[in-house]
């Protein structure tokens, strides 16, 4: 034992010392629970001041690797190895904590967890239960496609070109006239949103939405920098959005049909008014209409039909409707905002499935795709009927609500502000998943948004006996 750091090295003396000390526990020359020789005699060992060696322990002992037993001496603590271990890897909470994304609220997390667990009711769930998807359809479709070996490789950048023209004579039964150079293939309405965040908007920019906004619970707008503003759609609109715009860049995000939580659907005068405010301020505008096919009556013409200037971003998908697992949406935009997105796309996931936009394609191009949305319609208003009339027994005393107009969603108001994370805790203690309100809207303790479009009739029979009974007691104990 006969080193000493050296005096004219980079490293400082310090931590020659707390190296020489960590090799000797690593090695095994130093065990959990050897006693380590005095202060004063590895400073003479050393050849250093006493205070050096003190530094040296105090920072070893901060770090779990020593441990001090008062009135014995310093020894090597029984997690020394661990300690060590720790401190030889990357420390990845410093990454995580420091990372550009945001982490989803808590709830959020909670909800994304027990939704993969067979025992428990979905009351919120935001898709279509099994049941209803087409699956022996779709693995029949299988067998009548002839895949050429294209198909099995990367996608085209804007995605199959056959498929970008069915789309377009789609939309054009919704009033929007494109061409396939105005769509670009999506995994999905989130990624579309996604690549607009990275693709076309500075950092500081403003997102206009509703006040109780799907947005509020993901972050693709959020951790890149951008500025969420909940809006009123009123008189004031155009002044509002002007005084705003002059801060700098800004959208509107707008879910005109189905609103996702509130399950609202404009009038076509309230599309051309905000679509007349965003023209007069250059706002570009970003209309969600993922539901649009699930409405029980005729929808109105989309935003986008009214759009002769460029400024509508217009998302559709068949997430909602034909399979969440395919991962197919679109976006139909001005060519220049689409080629820009189409190249942000390459450089993320190389294209959407190939394999997923073949079917879309034979779903769209054989008539089987608006056949099946029309059973699905007829489906869902009879579970939309079941749940209302459950809540007419149940709830009408302690709630409102609205009748859904199509989609999966209720939007469930209760006369009393109840709707907290202790009552969304104590449900799921009884294996009851809902959506309350505040993870749309933070200052939001009424609401729950209550789906009809998963669970099964006895489920939602059983999943709403359990929250009246949550909810009775939460009254109660309040009132007390």
């Amino acid at each position: 034992m006969n080193w000493q750091p050296i005096r004219q090295g980079e490293i400082t003396l310090q931590q020659q010392i707390i190296q020489w000390i960590t090799d000797h526990i690593e090695r095994g020359d130093w065990v959990a629970g050897t006693k380590l020789p005095t202060q004063r005699q590895l400073a003479m060992q050393f050849g250093v001041n006493r205070s050096t060696v003190q530094q040296a322990l105090e920072e070893l002992k901060a770090a779990g690797i020593l441990e001090t037993k008062v009135g014995s001496g310093i020894y090597v603590a029984n997690n020394s190895w661990h300690s060590l271990i720790r401190q030889t890897q990357p420390n990845w909470q410093t990454y995580i904590d420091t990372s550009l994304h945001k982490p989803n609220y808590h709830t959020i997390q909670l909800i994304n967890e027990y939704e993969q667990r067979d025992d428990v009711i979905r009351l919120g769930t935001g898709e279509l239960a099994p049941s209803l998807l087409p699956t022996a359809d779709i693995e029949a479709s299988l067998k009548e496609l002839s895949l050429q070996p294209k198909a099995l490789g990367y996608s085209s950048p804007q995605g199959n070109d056959r498929l970008r023209a069915a789309i377009c004579e789609y939309v054009k039964k919704r009033g929007i006239h494109a061409m396939p150079q105005n769509v670009c293939i999506v995994s999905g309405a989130l990624q579309a949103l996604q690549l607009i965040a990275v693709g076309l908007l500075e950092q500081g920019s403003i997102v206009f939405q509703e006040q109780t906004s799907y947005l509020n619970s993901v972050h693709p707008f959020q951790s890149v920098g951008m500025q969420m503003m909940a809006i009123h759609r009123d008189e004031q609109l155009v002044r509002t959005l002007a005084q705003q715009k002059r801060k700098r860049q800004a959208v509107f995000y707008a879910v005109p049909t189905l609103n996702n939580p509130t399950g609202g659907v404009w009038t076509s005068h309230e599309k051309r008014q905000l679509y007349e405010a965003c023209k007069a301020s250059r706002i570009p505008i970003i209309e969600d209409d993922v539901y649009h096919e699930l409405l029980f009556e005729a929808a109105t013409p989309p935003i986008k039909s009214m759009d002769d200037s460029g400024q509508v971003l217009y998302i559709g998908s068949v997430s909602k409707t034909l399979s969440p697992g395919l991962r197919i949406g679109w976006l139909v935009g001005p060519t220049t905002v689409i080629e820009r997105l189409a190249d942000i796309k390459m450089q993320t996931d190389y294209g959407s499935s190939t394999i997923s936009q073949e079917i879309v394609l034979h779903w769209l191009q054989t008539g089987k795709y608006e056949k099946y949305i029309e059973s699905l319609r007829q489906k869902l208003q009879q579970r939309a009927d079941y749940v209302e009339t459950i809540l007419q027994e149940k709830f009408c005393n302690m709630a409102d609500w609205n009748k859904p107009k199509g989609g999966f969603y209720i939007w469930l108001k209760f006369h009393e502000p109840i709707v907290d994370k202790e009552l969304f805790t104590k449900l799921l203690s009884r294996q009851v998943l809902i959506n309350p309100g505040y993870i749309y809207d933070p200052q939001d303790s009424h609401h729950i948004r209550l789906s009809y479009a998963y669970a099964t009739y006895e489920e939602l029979q059983r999943g709403l006996e359990i929250l009246h009974e949550r909810v009775v007691e939460k009254v109660v104990k309040r009132n007390k």
